[in-house]
């Protein structure tokens, strides 16, 4: 049986879309990063330790001017989704580009505020309505979408006769796995489309006022399925009235991180719904003003992480088995890929410069640090349980390893603390090409202080 597992699993591992889109007879192309080279990868690791993420700013800022080019009708709001990746340095750089922010959190809102966001330029889209959101609003003008009924019924008790967004779940969702779907049946977020009546009587028992109508169908979502929800959602306006002066169609736009990916065309997706918008204003005379919450597109390509190559095994014998690259990173970091089966373009950079023109390559098993035999940089996609050798450039101890498209949902969603791993610092690579620190690496201290030590002798 054992060796049934292992061939089932090695076969699997051949299905990766960059063996089966190779000519025959020709390798796999290598992987490379996106902002780096790959001496900048070694002053990283010598002035920040590893496993340190480094942002780059042009990216940044190339992708926020490409989202503020979202092609409208009557006006434009570009949300950045701040889960994504919250640091304060970057809520800045988008800030002074003129977006604004999407919250899903009152926290979030409050870290905002901290990096100089005012609660004004931000939206809160929640699954746990707190008492701070209410203050939010009274004192901060924080704009809220209600997402479910009870919230709805809370803020409307709470502030009668205030404006509000009301999510809707259309429906219909789409996303690039089912952990990133967030619309249709199987989906809580939002309240469902047929309660639409009980939102109609909820606001007018509390005379609340409807101004906006938001739906996200999630992450990774198929551009053809994005503009269908569009155009629900319209409809959703049209029966709610006069009242609604803008439609949030979320965010969720595809990006593509390994080379056989392909990422949204933002003008294309944007065109037809600047259509519908148009067709919206003929039918109601109402010129709707659109809102995006983007946060994989901005974020995503550009961030990197680099890692040093801590150890190395190989359970090949009599029977054929795997070479691995054990990094000093891993789920504590770069979580997405054992939670999802998700890809991440994967770099050796030697430690000695002299061997970086060496082409040698070789299959390797890359696992993280973590007593964890989940902790997976290569897995199959969509299969975080399914090993996936990748093809890499010859690796030895002590080379570095760059996991490149990091910068969403990786140190965003870092589970630093499990086996006690601190929490790894971030840089920034500025427009002028130089490394600042926007984030130290954490303490044990830190990780310790909110412990309350107690004599083993009550317990």
């Amino acid at each position: 049986m054992a060796k049934l597992l292992i061939f089932a699993t090695a076969a699997h591992a051949l299905q990766l879309p960059n063996v089966l889109k190779r000519g025959k007879g020709a390798a796999p192309a290598l992987e490379k990063m996106r902002f780096l080279n790959n001496e900048e990868a070694r002053t990283v690791a010598q002035d920040f330790g590893t496993p340190t993420y480094v942002y780059d700013a042009a990216t940044l800022k190339a992708r926020a001017e490409e989202a503020l080019a979202f092609p409208n009708a009557y006006g434009l709001t570009v949300r950045y989704a701040m889960k994504a990746c919250p640091n304060g340095a970057v809520l800045k750089l988008f800030e002074s580009m003129g977006l604004n922010f999407d919250a899903s959190s009152t926290h979030e809102v409050r870290r905002a505020m901290r990096a100089g966001v005012p609660a004004s330029k931000c939206s809160l889209s929640t699954q746990q309505l707190d008492d701070d959101a209410i203050t939010l609003m009274k004192e901060h003008a924080l704009e809220i979408n209600c997402c479910s009924l009870s919230q709805l019924d809370t803020i409307g008790s709470a502030l009668p006769g205030a404006k509000v967004g009301v999510r809707f779940n259309p429906g219909l969702g789409s996303g690039g796995t089912a952990k990133t779907n967030v619309g249709g049946p199987s989906s809580s977020f939002g309240i469902w489309h047929e309660q639409f009546d009980q939102v109609v009587a909820l606001a007018k028992k509390h005379k609340l006022e409807v101004v906006r109508v938001h739906t996200h169908i999630g992450s990774g979502s198929d551009a053809e399925v994005w503009k269908r929800v569009s155009s629900m959602s319209l409809d959703l306006c049209e029966r709610l009235g006069d009242s609604v002066k803008t439609l949030n169609l979320g965010g969720g736009y595809k990006v593509g991180r390994m080379a056989y990916e392909t990422s949204t065309n933002l003008q294309e997706v944007g065109k037809p719904v600047t259509d519908n918008f148009r067709d919206y204003k003929e039918r109601t005379g109402v010129e709707l003003k659109l809102e995006v919450e983007p946060g994989t597109y901005l974020v995503a390509n550009a961030g990197a992480l680099v890692t040093k190559v801590q150890d190395v095994a190989c359970t090949s014998g009599k029977d054929k088995g795997n070479d691995f690259l054990k990094l000093d990173a891993g789920m504590t970091d770069v979580l997405r890929p054992s939670l999802y089966g998700s890809q991440h373009p994967l770099v050796v950079v030697p430690s000695d410069s002299t061997k970086d023109s060496d082409d040698a390559t070789h299959e390797y098993v890359v696992v993280g640090h973590c007593c964890e035999s989940g902790d997976l940089l290569t897995p199959a996609p969509d299969e975080p349980e399914t090993l996936a050798p990748r093809l890499l450039k010859s690796c030895e101890r002590g080379d570095l390893l760059v996991v490149e498209s990091v910068g969403a949902y990786c140190s965003a969603m870092s589970t630093a603390g499990y086996n006690s791993f601190p929490t790894a610092p971030e840089v920034l690579k500025t427009s002028k090409g130089g490394f600042v620190s926007i984030r130290r690496r954490s303490t044990l201290d830190q990780l310790l202080q909110n412990e309350v030590q107690v004599d083993a002798s009550q317990l």
